[in-house]
């Protein structure tokens, strides 16, 4: 399951793997509401997060790996939506991996600096999905 985290989107997704096959499983965006309060976000993610945890079993969870954001208040608010992220794996006792943005493009669209709708191409071809998700979906999904 991969988690693209964010304060006010967060994107997941599963997939299943079957030998060299991936085969897509689900995929969606919480979206805890712009106009509540930081802790009410945090606390509807963990609890989105935790339910599709529940739902779906899977083996090990992926999330991006932070990267410098615009501004230091954009950091600490995402820093904070990882580390719900985290601690939802964690409440599973989940493995938990962390790869760095640019590694994950570098994997799926063949370059490290491909675009948001570059990999939602991408994701879309490989997972052959009969529409392209939502970007956060897409980066999770990757």
């Amino acid at each position: 399951m991969g988690i693209d985290p964010g304060s006010t989107a967060t994107g997941f997704g599963v997939v299943e793997r079957h030998g060299p096959e991936l085969r897509h499983v689900a995929h969606g965006t919480l979206r805890p509401g712009r106009g509540v309060a930081l802790p009410e976000r945090l606390a509807a993610l963990l609890s989105g997060l935790c339910e599709v945890i529940e739902e779906h079993a899977p083996g090990v969870v992926v999330v991006e790996r932070v990267f410098v954001a615009k501004s230091a208040r954009s950091a600490l608010v995402l820093g904070q939506a990882r580390g719900v992220a985290l601690a939802a794996a964690a409440s599973r006792a989940l493995a938990v991996r962390e790869y760095a943005p640019s590694q994950i493009k570098q994997a799926v669209v063949g370059t490290g600096s491909a675009s948001k709708p570059q990999v939602q191409a991408m994701v879309t071809t490989l997972l052959g999905l009969a529409q392209e998700p939502a970007r956060d979906a897409a980066d999770a999904l990757a």
